[in-house]
């Protein structure tokens, strides 16, 4: 695949790609900070979008063309594929669990959508 027309990689493709994952971590702690009792949410709210955020980092594909190219932990693509799904669709799941359902509908439609128009990323995810 020529990576230079790749339309996961273009640059504005991948600042939404960033929003979302800014966005899939606030919905986790906005889970965290609805859903679980004080003084647990004070922790949870930084706790878990941390371990999210670190998971995101840590596992990744080497020569990601969305990345840098270095890779801490190495993942086959497939599995990362698995990992961004859970995290943006996790996202919508922990707004519809915060009793944020509208918010969680609007979420699912920009995440369904991104992934829709990221079809060579998931192509190349699954090929690595």
């Amino acid at each position: 695949m020529n990576h230079s027309l790749a339309l996961a990689d273009n640059d504005a493709m991948l600042a939404v790609r960033f929003l979302l994952e800014i966005v899939s971590l606030v919905c986790v702690g906005t889970w965290a900070w609805r859903k679980t009792p004080a003084p647990w949410h004070w922790l949870l709210v930084i706790v878990l979008p941390l371990a999210v955020g670190w998971a995101w980092g840590t596992f990744t594909v080497p020569d990601d063309p969305s990345r840098d190219g270095n890779s801490d932990v190495h993942t086959p693509g497939p599995l990362r594929l698995l990992l961004e799904l859970a995290v943006f669709f996790g996202a919508v799941a922990a707004l519809h669990f915060a009793d944020l359902r509208r918010a969680a509908r609007w979420l699912l439609v920009v995440m369904a959508a991104y992934q829709i128009l990221a079809y060579d990323r998931i192509g190349w995810l699954l090929s690595h």
